[in-house]
């Protein structure tokens, strides 16, 4: 046994982490039979940066599982992924090095990166971008992975994959492949959510509304009597593009007019007048404009009642130079080449100078569709893009949703109302270029233009068109008449990420693998991203592919708002480690209820690091008793109510474990400890020096106490359990199995007793401000009759504890207790 002199949490995470890694701790140990696995589906968090409290906060609640389910005998997959494509690694790179991707140019193979924070932004071929896209992302990670590790994190390192990897781009093309073979996976010219500053498509679910302020313009349209028909609208720049009114097919105000025409203002274009239930007659006029597009329920409109088109936005978020037919080319020149903006103030100033404008626009402010990551709102723009089935596959999302065990329960009830709410099938192509490219490439007929699909053989994936040639071609016939050209767009990294369980798995790679590990046993991660992630893992797959999903809530800052580095009041994670030691990090985050928005507390750390400290002063006091005998036996009434005590902590930490109530399983197991600490140990460690009764037993106990508390505590603080451990113990207490229950079949009656006889003894003591050691004439405790016989079997361990001269024991219809201290 070796415990030092004055135990420290100082050093503990460079120590043990070193020590993990080089035994090779957590490396999954392939069994034989698939019940003896348990799979997790560990969120790759994005790399764009740093990482924040926030991903501290919901990997630890992970780590908490992996590290049970690990003593519970599992062979516990665990691997870590890096989402290192899409928008977020773009703009870091854009805004690192000062460079800017110009797919026009050629690739520079000489090209030197500029120093970091270069403010002379320069243009570089897309080869080159994604280079130094590789290169950051590497160092990013590098520096993840070094946070996860002290941060105790129990993954198997060398199963680590990235989002861009080969693994990944191979997994994520053939499973296109495949699903376009199918029917599942299509492309289609539709109007799509654009965003005009990324110039992107944007897809669903990566929509969010925010206020936005704007204004009601009252604008006056021409009946054939001459009469203004008045419709209000917040876009009165898209006048040159309306195709229809719209009003209620109940709307006595408009039912007359409903089949005829009006003419627009300042444009001169015949409109006609239609009818549709989803018209609002109690918003704005009761009649709306439909424009192409302005928002979705334009779509909607436009395609469910055969209205043309006349598009005048275009994917820069400028007004095209044609005019659409009919639309008068003196009015529209006036507005080509103009932002969204600056195209509003126009039409404002033709509407007032003609007279259509009614009054004056009124402000409002009103909630406007942006991209999650964008800072202008979306624009709808007709492109071709590649969609996966969705809306037709409603009932059996529902259906593989109720077969999902979630936790919490409650939060099922957004993933459903998704489900529901789908207006559209999944769009998964990007204008960008950092991601897994589409392996696909067009034919070029003799007059160069584009026509079939050619694609891969599987065995030749991963491909990058825009690099690679499609099978029977020659590289000299790209772009050329009789020859093909690339699919230029890279797919969304959700549509990458949606994978996860196949590319960590083996799917197509390694059948032995999948077999043991595959379907997942937990997918964790963010409730935000139910509508993301978890709908479009379930949708991809061809069966359920976990058993439980644990959800996390946000971490919010001081004024109640999600800490995210977008609002720039995230809190960055390593100061905190080594301020307060990973130990009570961890604790704080394990606070944190499942599903649970969660107030960044620093307080709570406080609180950790002072429990962790106090699990290895404890574990050095009880190792300071003597090693009790081979033959001893707990005996005494104390000590076997103390370990029936702890055997109810055993099955109650289990339990909640079990239900992934994790914060119910510390919070049983802590309130233990303190009583052991402060009740228990005070009160039997006179007979454990030997000094009096039956010191064997209590030795005993102490020791079978401190085994069962380091192995319940060894989930939530890894580095103090370990280190306690290792006091006397040559194995690893991850690897010493979960404690089970003994069986007791005492009651606690005894430390509960125990403990609130002396709890009065030391007020007593503390008001007369007196030492804890001093001596007390006489304490005369008054129970139930059917307690005294108790109470005197502990008689001596509270005369020892409270060093009480006199214990007088007298029955009486309730507990209390009197303390004489003279």
């Amino acid at each position: 046994m070796s415990v030092p002199e004055r135990p420290s949490l100082d050093g503990l995470a460079e120590k043990w982490s070193e020590r993990w890694e080089a035994a090779g701790q957590y490396r999954f140990d392939a069994p034989e039979q698939r019940a003896d696995v348990f799979s997790i589906d560990t969120p790759p968090p994005t790399v764009s940066g740093s990482l924040h409290v926030g991903h501290v906060f919901s990997y630890t609640h992970t780590d908490i599982i992996a590290r049970y389910q690990r003593m519970r005998g599992k062979h516990v997959f665990y691997p870590m992924g890096w989402d290192d494509n899409g928008l977020p690694t773009e703009r870091r790179v854009q805004n690192y090095f000062g460079v800017r991707c110009d797919p026009s140019l050629p690739y520079d193979p000489s090209f030197v990166a500029p120093a970091p924070g270069n403010k002379n932004v320069q243009d570089i071929s897309r080869r080159n971008f994604v280079e130094l896209c590789e290169r950051l992302t590497i160092e990013d990670e590098k520096a993840f992975e070094q946070l996860w590790r002290k941060l105790g994190l129990s993954v198997d390192w060398s199963m680590t994959y990235t989002t861009i990897g080969a693994r990944a781009q191979r997994v994520s093309q053939l499973a296109f492949l495949r699903q376009l073979q199918a029917g599942e996976a299509y492309q289609s010219s539709a109007p799509t959510l654009w965003d005009v500053g990324f110039r992107t498509a944007v897809a669903q679910a990566e929509v969010e509304f925010r206020d936005h302020p704007g204004a009601w313009h009252r604008i006056g349209f021409r009946t054939p009597a001459g009469a203004p028909l008045y419709i209000e609208t917040t876009r009165p720049e898209l006048l040159p593009a309306c195709v229809a009114l719209i009003a209620h097919p109940d709307d006595s105000r408009y039912r007359h007019l409903v089949g005829t025409t009006v003419t627009s203002p300042v444009f001169g274009v015949e409109i006609p007048v239609l009818a549709h239930e989803d018209a609002e007659p109690d918003r704005g006029a009761g009649i709306a404009m439909c424009c192409t597009f302005g928002d979705l329920t334009d779509v909607r409109w436009w395609r469910e009642l055969k209205l043309p088109t006349r598009t005048i936005i275009g994917r820069d978020g400028r007004i095209l130079p044609d005019a659409p037919e009919g639309v008068a080319a003196e009015a529209y020149q006036q507005l080509v080449g103009a932002t969204v903006h600056t195209a509003r103030e126009r039409v404002v100033a033709m509407l007032r100078s003609s007279g259509a404008l009614d009054g004056e626009p009124r402000p409002i402010v009103r909630p406007v569709a942006f991209y999650e990551k964008g800072d202008k709102p979306l624009e709808i723009v007709a492109s071709k893009q590649w969609f996966i089935r969705s809306i037709a596959h409603q009932d059996v999302l529902l259906a593989r949703g109720s077969e999902l065990q979630w936790h919490p329960v409650g939060l099922k009830v957004r993933y459903d109302d998704w489900v529901r709410g789908l207006n559209g099938d999944w769009l998964i192509s990007r204008q960008r270029y950092f991601g897994v490219p589409f392996p696909v490439w067009y034919a070029v007929d003799d007059q160069g233009e584009l026509g079939s699909l050619i694609l891969p053989d599987e065995s030749s994936l991963p491909v990058d068109p825009s690099s690679d040639v499609p099978p029977g071609y020659t590289a000299s016939q790209r772009g050329e008449p009789g020859g093909f050209v690339g699919e230029p767009d890279v797919m969304d990294t959700w549509a990458t990420s949606s994978l996860s369980p196949r590319i960590v798995c083996g799917w197509e790679s390694d059948p032995g693998l999948y077999a043991l590990t595959y379907p997942m046993d937990l997918r964790p991660q963010a409730h935000d991203i139910i509508r993301t992630w978890l709908f479009a893992t379930i949708l991809r797959a061809d069966t359920l592919p976990w058993r439980h999903a644990a959800l996390s809530g946000w971490i919010l800052d001081p004024d109640r708002k999600k800490m995210s580095k977008s609002k720039g009041n995230v809190v960055t994670p390593m100061g905190l480690l080594d301020q307060y030691s990973p130990d009570a990090v961890r604790y704080w985050a394990a606070s944190g209820r499942p599903g649970t928005d969660t107030t960044f507390d620093q307080g709570q750390m406080k609180i950790g690091r002072r429990l962790a400290t106090k699990l290895l002063n404890a574990a050095k006091f009880v190792l300071s008793f003597p090693a009790p005998g081979a033959d001893a036996r707990v005996t005494p009434a104390l000590d076997v109510a103390m370990l029936a005590v702890l055997d109810d902590v055993v099955r109650q930490a289990t339990s909640a474990l079990d239900a992934f109530e994790y914060t119910t399983a510390l919070e049983r197991t802590e309130r233990f400890f303190w009583v052991f600490c402060d009740d228990y140990v005070e009160l039997v460690k006179q007979r454990a020096y030997g000094a009096s009764g039956d010191a064997d037993s209590a030795r005993l106990a102490l020791r079978t106490a401190l085994e069962t508390l380091l192995r319940l505590f060894a989930p939530f603080l890894p580095y103090s359990a370990e280190e306690a451990w290792s006091w006397w113990h040559s194995s690893s207490v991850h690897a010493a199995g979960w404690p089970v229950c003994g069986g007791a079949s005492a009651d606690g009656a005894a430390l509960d007793l125990a403990s609130s006889v002396i709890t009065v003894v030391r007020r007593e003591k503390s008001a007369a401000k007196l030492s804890m050691k001093a001596e007390v004439s006489k304490v005369a405790v008054f129970a139930p009759t059917a307690q005294l016989e108790v109470i005197k079997s502990i008689g001596p361990d509270l005369a020892a504890a409270g060093n009480i001269a006199s214990l007088d024991v007298q029955a009486a219809a309730d507990l209390r207790v009197e303390v004489s201290l003279a």
